[in-house]
């Protein structure tokens, strides 16, 4: 079921939407791969240094649960007082002592008052916030009939190539994207998975084939959620799908609505566009969804469309998709009601999203666009790695005070004292995020990026197992990745009860947004995408 790690660490390297490389000018393919073997391997060092205000992000989002957590202990504090003043017989003694000075309705009203207080406080901090439970999830293991080695994309590519280009320009294509790339992206001898509309020669990339592969995707998706969790499609209150890169009308969601006959007044939202950190979004967006809608299920879509995005032109840097995305989806239940607690999997304690749009180079970096022939794709730059390093290295910066032990936040003070009060030259203290996390699902976008993640955090080969092994058997499955991880480690019986899992995604914009669930019950549910991938 799952082949041997040497195999797999040869069979595939760097390459993802977070990683690429820019220019199409001539001299990009004597630049290529030095840029996708050297430089996309290795993220910026954390230790360069650490943004103060990233750290006071996110110690202010700690800081708002404060005042909840002190009035908390206050009111247990006063409660145990009260215990043993009344087991001592201090209690009868105050009671005896306002009754001889005629003042017990004064004491029965203030305690009154004060246990109305109290009660009302604690309803208060237990109802503004509903716990947000993943009940189950499923991802997709598509139609064996699109499954493609790379001898059958060979061919389907040369033959796509041939109605465009000439016979020579087509085979220096091919050498580039067959020869040169798909070693550094998730293409390998077991295949991965592809749409019809590319692989079956008979058909294009229309309209109307997007859409087949979409549904065929979301309705498996939903029909197995469906089945999991026991719901029916009535008693869905919230839908998300989030697709980056097909955007029709009617919309993907109205897709799901229609086919399922969902309720009238369901909740829905299509998001596109946001690249494969959208499916972190899409939670955070359901999460904020669910705060304010009390006792609903919530059901989120994540996955990218391929028909249309296979590049046909002559431009490098946007050929390396070609060899990057691959059909793949996943569905999740989310909801707030607290009956879900007995059968939920996880329980979700923080999302942190991180924005570097406002820079220019981070928003190019990943950027769709028609070549100078009118071709669209998807182009990615050189400094890609570059800007995805300073995203995390923020990301990371704001959810270290709310997942990290006190142990790791003092090093981290400590060093922080030292190098900004002090002026001591020293390297920035990255703290142990293994002392936080058990479980790491790190967008499966290459090699590159697993690779430098574990370099920098100094994560075992256990740890960022299930991103290689999504890579290796799905590619690059965009926003639907770290769920596959999270599957992986599902199906082989690894995660425990209290278990937390991180999930980090990166995505164009340029984003990097953080989930943290923690499990409610050891989960070692067998996921068909795993049996036999």
């Amino acid at each position: 079921m799952v082949a041997a790690a040497p195999a797999e660490r040869d069979e595939y390297s760097s390459g993802s939407d977070s990683e690429g490389s820019g220019g199409s000018d001539g001299s990009f393919g004597s630049r290529i791969l030095p840029i996708v073997g050297r430089r996309l391997s290795q993220l910026p060092d954390f230790r360069a240094d650490v943004g103060v205000k990233y750290v006071k992000v996110g110690y202010r989002l700690v800081c708002r649960n404060t005042f909840a957590f002190g009035l908390l202990v206050g009111l247990m504090a006063i409660g145990v007082q009260l215990l043993r003043m009344a087991e001592s017989g201090e209690m009868s003694n105050l009671w005896k002592t306002a009754v001889q000075t005629r003042v017990e309705s004064s004491m029965v009203q203030t305690i009154g008052w004060s246990v109305a207080l109290a009660f009302g406080l604690a309803a208060y901090l237990f109802s503004r916030r509903s716990p947000v439970y993943l009940v189950d999830f499923s991802v997709l293991r598509p139609p064996e009939e699109w499954k493609m080695n790379l001898t059958e994309l060979k061919r389907i590519a040369r033959h796509r190539f041939g109605k465009t280009q000439g016979s020579r320009r087509t085979e220096e294509l091919m050498d580039f994207m067959c020869n040169k790339i798909h070693k550094n992206a998730g293409v390998t001898s077991v295949g991965t998975y592809l749409p019809p509309g590319i692989t079956d020669l008979s058909q294009e990339a229309t309209m109307e084939n997007s859409r087949k592969e979409s549904e065929v995707v979301l309705f498996t998706l939903f029909e197995d959620l469906l089945r999991k969790t026991g719901l029916r499609p009535k008693d869905i209150d919230i839908l998300i799908v989030n697709c980056s890169l097909f955007n029709p009308t009617p919309s993907m969601t109205a897709m799901i609505v229609n086919k399922f006959k969902l309720r009238s007044n369901v909740q829905s939202y299509n998001l596109s566009g946001m690249g494969c950190s959208a499916g972190v979004i899409s939670i955070n967006l359901a999460k904020d969804l669910l705060q304010h809608h009390k006792n609903c299920n919530a059901v989120v879509v994540s996955t990218e469309n391929i028909t249309q995005n296979f590049y046909l032109g002559t431009q490098k840097s946007m050929l390396i998709p070609n060899m990057l995305f691959r059909v793949g989806g996943a569905a999740i239940l989310l909801s707030n009601k607290r009956k879900d607690f007995w059968r939920a999997k996880y329980q979700l304690l923080h999302v942190v999203r991180t924005h570097k749009g406002a820079d220019d180079a981070a928003y190019n970096c990943v950027f769709q666009q028609e070549d100078p022939d009118g071709v669209v794709g998807v182009r990615l730059d050189k400094s890609l790695m570059a800007i995805a390093g300073e995203a995390l290295k923020v990301n990371i910066t704001t959810l270290g005070p709310l997942v990290l032990p006190i142990s790791e936040q003092l090093k981290f003070f400590y060093n922080l004292v030292l190098r900004k009060c002090f002026k001591v030259k020293m390297k920035a203290y990255i703290p142990d995020f293994k002392k936080a996390f058990d479980h790491f699902c790190i967008h499966a976008g290459g090699r590159g990026v697993i690779d430098a993640l574990q370099d920098n955090l100094k994560l075992t080969d256990k740890l960022v197992r299930p991103s290689r092994q999504a890579l290796f058997h799905y590619g690059n499955t965009s926003s639907a990745s770290i769920w596959y991880e999270l599957a992986w480690s599902e199906h082989e019986g690894e995660v425990q009860y209290g278990d937390r899992i991180w999930q980090i995604a990166f995505g164009s914009g340029f984003k990097c947004n953080s989930a943290v669930w923690q499990a409610l019950r050891p989960n070692n549910t067998p996921h068909e995408a795993w049996a036999n991938p």
